[in-house]
């Protein structure tokens, strides 16, 4: 066995090869909701990733730094690329291209025809959203908190093509489900096209209810594009299931791969309804390959692709879910109601996972995160958009417990 092909199994590895057999043998049978409470398990997995020692780092929502296994996988990817050149390309690409759609596509649990690889969320949600043959008088919905850039594409395609583009606002800690379909249903128009739905609003961390929206807005005969940014590889779901007829996400989130990869999932009735982004080779009308034509693209990122999801699957999407969810509500249950903080995002601990905001009444954003980095080494993001202000914490498999009870320690410091 090549170099190359012994990294490839060690990103491919089960839990019990990663952590040692004795290791894994203690914790394997242990519920997920349990597991998510076993410290000793989890300080095992993160001996597996590279971490900076100077400061504590509680924005993995941009972007999750790749486990070591996959990292040496990428290194040793880019080498046989280059060392093979365009025989490369031009011979074996397509193939490890098809391959890594096929592992996506099993995390996903969708069908490989229905979805293709993009380098990021931004890329596969504008292909839907630019793809529309879209008529003067039209309409879309979206909300005041869906992230930025989506935001902008659709009012560039209003002023384009003459869309009218609808913005609803997203309660911070809705009562029901019904109040949020209610909320987007009454902006719905005969003249509505599309619906743009954040499965997790990246602000908050808010996990909206995408089926019962879906469901409400196909009665309608509304179609529904999902911005699965934050959900992909974090929820436990199963991609079909949502309902909805688009779905776009970044992998480098909450997948652990390089920057550069992302998926694009278009329900099969719906592929041939869409113009490429970029004019592709001949392809048939139906065959979702062509809305991703890159010109030349970077294969070692495929490659490392299918690295990252192994070391993904042999965590288990329950687990990770579970323990990302637990790191969540270890912080955030001992400082929400106390004087001066505010919670940004739900209380139901259904409504939320890894992701959580959190603001101080009088303290600016910036100034909040700001001092968080200096005072107290946290690395944190500054939110000051669509009536959210706080800063977002998003820890992830590696984060501990410990690193959680600073920033907890640090909240309430700053809010004396």
């Amino acid at each position: 066995m090549d170099k190359r092909e012994f990294l490839r199994g060690a990103g491919a590895c089960s839990l019990s090869a990663l952590l040692g057999e004795s290791a894994w043998a203690r914790w394997a049978a242990l519920e997920p909701a349990q597991l998510a409470r076993s410290p000793d398990f989890w300080a095992e997995l993160r001996a597996r990733y590279r971490l900076r020692s100077d400061f504590i780092n509680l924005e993995n929502g941009y972007y999750s730094i790749m486990a070591q296994p996959v990292l040496e996988a990428l290194v040793e990817h880019m080498r046989t690329v280059n060392f093979e050149g365009a025989h490369y390309m031009r011979t074996r690409s397509a193939d490890e291209r098809m391959a890594a759609r096929a592992a996506l596509a099993r995390v996903a649990r969708c069908s490989v025809e229905e979805l293709a690889i993009t380098r990021n969320t931004t890329e596969s949600l504008d292909m839907v959203i630019s793809g529309h043959d879209w008529k003067a008088g039209d309409e879309v919905v979206m909300a005041e908190q869906d992230y930025g850039t989506m935001l902008e594409m659709f009012e560039q395609v209003g002023r384009r093509h003459g869309v009218l583009c609808k913005r609803v606002s997203v309660p911070l800690d809705p009562r029901s489900d019904d109040e949020l379909v209610e909320l987007y249903a009454r902006a719905l128009t005969p003249r509505t096209r599309l619906l743009l739905v954040s499965h997790m609003i990246n602000i908050t961390g808010q996990v909206l209810p995408v089926r019962k929206l879906c469901d409400m807005a196909h009665e309608r005969g509304v179609a529904v594009l999902v911005d699965g940014a934050h959900s992909f590889a974090h929820l436990d779901f199963a991609l079909p299931d949502l309902g909805c007829d688009y779905y776009g996400a970044s992998l480098h989130k909450w997948l652990g791969c390089p920057l550069g990869a992302g998926l694009l999932y278009v329900r099969r009735e719906r592929v041939a309804g869409l113009w490429p982004l970029l004019a592709p080779p001949p392809k048939p009308a139906d065959d979702i390959a062509r809305l991703a034509h890159s010109g030349t693209y970077p294969a070692h990122i495929d490659l490392a692709l299918r690295d990252a999801i192994a070391f993904h699957e042999s965590i288990g999407i329950e687990r990770k879910s579970a323990r990302l969810r637990h790191l969540q509500r270890s912080w955030s249950e001992r400082v929400r109601g106390r004087p001066r903080i505010r919670l940004n995002t739900p209380s139901d601990p259904a409504r939320s996972c890894a992701i959580a905001n959190v603001g101080i009444e009088g303290l600016a954003p910036a100034d909040l995160a700001r001092r968080l980095l200096d005072e107290h080494r946290i690395y944190t993001v500054a939110i000051d958009v669509a009536n959210v202000q706080g800063v977002r914490i998003t820890p992830h498999l590696y984060t501990s417990e410990a690193e959680l009870d600073t920033l907890v320690s640090a909240l309430l410091a700053l809010s004396a």
